[in-house]
């Protein structure tokens, strides 16, 4: 049996200069957390791109399905390692290359060759011309119409002459794409468990940014239909993009309560989310982060027109990032069944924001409107209040495992009655 062996190209870090390093230096860094319980993994690196061998039990399917979920990868391949040093080297990588095209259906192909060790005798020209004759030759004799082809081929037959192993690959498996994890910053996102804002979260961890999560909750939820539930599994989805994750969960009935005693009703749904912007501000803060991420998608429903979507950002000093705004909704859906948080949100849940929703909820309120309505209420006592009675949790992945820190209080001196009313809702 043969070792495993992976060519990994990726994505965006040559275009990063003098921070090429940083960038490099996380990517390398999520690698090693991905295959943490690979003890017998080897990473190199030649050239511009990341080689890792596996040992001989090294189960090839699941470090395929774990390098597609690491950000920064343009496309990766299973390659055949063939050893140098001997004088029939040409000879050999004639034969792996064989080895390779034979089973796959083409009428075109072309060779590739990169050359990142200079002292190999053979130059790239000559290792292209040598393979494709070569190639051609036994296609042909095989009885298949085939040609050669350098714009544009069915396939490439790419050959890497690096100071170990020489590598031979035609299958390319597209990577995630994006920025390394945790290389642009830290944000918070309002994770409602509804497929938007996971979407939305995903995209910004495509982007590089680390992300925590603030989850409001509300009572009166049926066993099993619990939002907290459908949060922690959301998390859990998205924790390995990033290695690690906290989620804040945020007891908002009293808030809401207080917003319907005291306010007009067909500004109550924006209401909520304007509070739900100051305490997501209030903990961001805490996290050292610079934005709020919100699943808003203009025009989706009444709350998310660009007038309500206006009034409700200008709430919170902190910019709101809201990277689904252009999308609709069969886009969102789609990214959501491909990082996998669709069938999470997909399960029934009790949401806080329809409770005492408004009959007919405002269209096109202006930030004046809002904050008249807001007169009746003590902002800053209800934010800290929300705030102190959080609870957090924390989230880590390497190695292909998902670990959770049972729930404890965000702020420790107040939040124990949260923690008391949290366990009455789980499941």
């Amino acid at each position: 049996m043969l070792k495993t062996v992976v060519v990994i190209h990726y994505h965006e870090l040559w275009l990063k200069g003098r921070n090429r390093r940083f960038f490099l230096g996380k990517f390398l860094l999520a690698l090693r957390r991905v295959f943490a319980d690979f003890p017998s993994a080897r990473m190199r690196q030649p050239g511009d791109r990341v080689v890792l061998e596996f040992g001989l039990d090294a189960p090839l399917e699941t470090i395929i399905v774990r390098l597609k979920g690491v950000l920064g990868i343009a496309y990766f391949a299973v390659a055949r390692s063939v050893q140098r040093g001997s004088s029939d080297d040409l000879d050999a990588l004639c034969q792996a290359a064989w080895e390779e095209v034979e089973p796959l259906e083409f009428s075109n192909f072309a060779v590739r060759a990169k050359r990142s060790d200079k002292s190999f005798l053979h130059r790239v020209d000559e290792i292209e011309r040598r393979v494709g004759q070569y190639l051609l030759e036994k296609l042909r004799a095989a009885g298949r119409s085939v040609r050669v082809q350098l714009d544009d081929p069915e396939i490439t037959c790419r050959i890497e002459i690096t100071p170990g192993p020489m590598l031979v690959y035609a299958k390319r498996i597209p990577g995630t794409g994006g920025l390394p994890a945790n290389t642009t910053g830290r944000m918070v996102c309002l994770l409602s468990g509804g497929f938007d804002s996971a979407v939305a979260a995903y995209k910004m961890m495509r982007r590089g940014a680390h992300v925590n999560f603030v989850h409001f909750w509300g009572g009166g939820a049926r066993p099993g239909e619990s939002s907290v539930h459908v949060a922690r599994a959301l998390v859990e989805r998205l924790v390995p993009y990033q290695f690690t994750a906290r989620l804040y969960l945020v007891p908002f009935e009293p808030v809401q309560r207080e917003i319907v005693r005291s306010a007009p009703e067909r500004y109550r749904l924006l209401l909520y989310r304007r509070m739900m912007l100051r305490i997501a501000e209030r903990i961001a803060r805490r996290n050292h982060a610079q934005a709020i991420i919100a699943g808003d998608s203009l025009g989706q429903v009444a709350s998310q027109t660009l007038q309500n979507m206006v009034a409700v950002g200008a709430a919170s000093p902190m910019p709101v990032f809201r990277p689904l705004a252009g999308d609709d909704k069969q886009e969102i859906l789609a990214l959501a069944r491909r990082i996998g948080t669709f069938e999470v949100s997909e399960e029934p849940f009790h949401d806080c924001c329809p409770l005492f929703l408004p009959r007919s909820p405002a269209l096109y309120a202006s930030a004046t409107d809002l904050e008249e309505a807001e007169t009746g209420l003590n902002i800053i006592e209800l934010t800290k209040k929300a705030v102190e009675t959080s609870v957090l949790e924390r989230y880590s992945y390497a190695g292909g495992r998902v670990e959770r820190v049972e729930a404890a209080p965000a702020v420790v001196s107040t939040a124990e009655n949260s923690v008391g009313q949290l366990n009455q809702q789980k499941d």
